[in-house]
């Protein structure tokens, strides 16, 4: 873990930004002075009460009835000055408490929003979140569950920053009010000969102390807990999503027992975690339990010579010991804080790696590759290594063209790297270098088409907004390629990667090809779940309706290729580079 300095410093990069460059700073700095106006008028209330307390009590010593109801419903004048009923002070202390709650909640959500934007912004940005999914890092500090740490780090960060830094504002204000009260209210005390002005002051501090370095040394292990307790969470819960999301292939291969116990083993992670976290817990709650709990006598005890001997009544017994008990707690805050001080600080260092993470990854968006915009629509390799992300080739220095109009099927064996060149063509794979020209109009299809959450319509007009196409282009679309079927249900939402099957979710995709109509279309395997009938048809769609369209393609059946003018083979054997050989499809021999 971080050391403190190191990570106060991370703190304040990631909380600084909102407040000094967003274009939201002005009405964030509004709010947070109100928030801290509000906890100030708390305070000073509860110095007020602080005064009351001595009225009060003293009323009930002499059996002053009337001052007794003034101080609880009305005010009194005292020699003092004027002294305000319980009630009114409460009622003003309760507005000023919910506001300050109200203003608090306001402000933190306009911060999450704003650092929600900004992580999105740049995880999202030269696809640093697809070069972070590659990583290599066994301990994957900074790159596992991104979607944790967006949706509840950032939201427990704005929360415990706010808090802790409220907390401790109002802490250090309730110090510096009670302090020369209490100096002056608890007197001084002769000790060996020696006088000691201010006595409970020193006794406030020293107990404070005490605890503080024992709740430290006790609790010092919690961040390190709390940090590992998040991501083997995070661990299980993605674990529960991707059951979720592979429902029929588990169901169909009978895989329940596996899965339950790899659900089990991430679970067992969790508890294990959660036990040394409790075990942690427990020592420290019976430390700060037993140090509040003798907070609560202890300057009674102190003050209690000084009340028998007459020398303060009971009302500045009680003032002091409210003082006390104000200091002791001030002085105590970083005890009382200390779990949340732990969370925290596990929350700043996800965050931060996190953010490093994303840095790092976009820096290395410029490396690599050199892609430029076809200027003719050719598609060019030059010079160019395809690496795997541990290092090993994949190619090396190899070239190719492939010119518009001359469609191209892509064969080799598994493995081999068919996908990973067809990343390489698409821009995203950032693991070689080379120059890569690539024509502008190009529609690339994965084997897996993405089928993102909403209606039918979303689904089918992504990635263009659904209102790019009307009701009856969409309609020709999915008939066309087989869904016709589905088109009165183009306004319905459902779990569509889970109602449609592999077959049909490529159909879909291929009908987003038809509504996009590129120059170029790129296929990995994308007609793999359909059978060779069904796949000469749609290739015969695709041909019918973009014949302009220039086809690069994975695939596997013999018929595919009748459908391509040439024919890119990739030869690769085990841990050595590979070779790429383009040639004319030779016409299948008639029976």
């Amino acid at each position: 873990m971080l050391g403190l300095g190191s990570f106060l410093k991370d703190a304040y990069r990631l909380a600084k930004p909102y407040f000094t460059r967003s274009d939201e700073r002005g009405s964030a700095w509004a709010l947070l002075i109100s928030i801290i106006i509000l906890n100030l008028a708390q305070v000073g209330l509860t110095v007020v009460l602080n005064y009351w307390q001595r009225d009060f009590y003293n009323a009930l010593q002499q059996k002053n009835w009337e001052a007794f109801i003034q101080l609880i419903f009305l005010y009194r004048r005292t020699s003092e000055g004027f002294m305000p009923g319980f009630c009114g002070v409460v009622v003003v202390y309760i507005g000023i408490a919910v506001y300050g709650i109200y203003l608090n909640q306001w402000l933190q959500i306009r911060w999450r929003r704003w650092m929600t934007t900004g992580f999105l912004d740049e995880w999202l940005a030269d696809r640093a979140y697809y070069r972070i999914s590659l990583t290599t890092d066994r301990a994957a500090v900074g790159t596992d569950n991104p979607d944790q740490r967006i949706a509840e780090d950032l939201r427990t960060f704005t929360d415990n920053t706010l808090s802790l830094g409220l907390g401790l504002l109002s802490n250090i204000v309730t110090l510096f009010s009670f302090l020369s009260l209490l100096w002056v209210l608890g007197g001084s005390i002769r000790i060996l000969g020696v006088t000691i002005p201010g006595y409970m002051v020193w006794i406030a501090l020293v107990y404070a102390i005490f605890g503080s370095y024992c709740t430290h040394r006790v609790g010092r292990p919690l961040s390190a807990l709390n940090f590992r307790q998040q991501r083997v969470e995070a661990d299980f819960r993605y674990a529960l999503v991707r059951v979720r999301e592979n429902m029929e292939g588990i169901a169909l291969q009978r895989g329940e027992d596996e899965e339950k116990s790899v659900l089990s083993h991430r679970f067992r992670a969790v508890v294990g975690n959660w036990f040394a976290i409790m075990g942690r817990i427990k020592m420290l709650n019976t430390l700060v339990v037993g140090y509040n709990q003798a907070a609560i006598v202890f300057p009674v005890v102190v003050s209690a010579p000084r009340y028998f001997s007459g020398k303060i009544a009971l009302g500045g017994m009680m003032q002091t010991v409210d003082a006390f008990g104000q200091v002791q707690g001030a002085l105590s805050w970083f005890i009382a804080a200390y779990s949340q001080l732990a969370n925290w600080r596990a929350i700043v260092e996800r965050l931060v790696t996190f953010h490093r993470a994303i840095v790092a990854a976009r820096a290395a968006a410029a490396e690599g590759f050199e892609r430029a915009e076809s200027a003719d629509g050719t598609l060019r390799l030059s010079d160019v290594t395809v690496a795997l992300p541990h290092g090993a080739p994949l190619f090396q220095h190899a070239d190719l063209v492939l010119q518009p109009g001359h469609s191209v099927v892509v064969t080799g064996r598994s493995g081999g790297g068919k996908s990973t060149l067809f990343r390489a063509f698409a821009g995203i794979w950032p693991f070689g270098h080379g120059r890569v020209e690539i024509p502008r109009n190009a529609f690339f299809l994965p084997q897996r088409p993405y089928i993102p959450l909403g209606t039918l319509r979303h689904i089918v007009a992504y990635p263009h907004p659904a209102s790019t196409f009307d009701r009856a282009t969409l309609t020709q679309a999915l008939t066309d390629v087989g869904l016709g079927h589905l088109a009165d249900r183009l306004d319905a939402e459902d779990n569509w990667s889970m109602r449609l099957s592999a077959g049909e979710q490529q159909r879909l995709a291929l009908a987003r090809a038809l509504l996009a109509k590129p120059d170029w279309i790129f296929l990995d395997e994308a007609t793999a779940n359909l059978d060779p009938e069904a796949e000469a048809e749609l290739y015969h769609v695709l041909r019918q309706h973009l014949p302009r369209t220039t086809l690069v393609s994975i695939a596997h059946q013999p018929g595919v290729s009748a459908y391509h003018d040439r024919r890119l083979t990739i030869r690769r054997q085990e841990g050595k580079s590979g070779e790429l050989t383009l040639a004319d499809v030779v016409p299948a021999a008639a029976d």
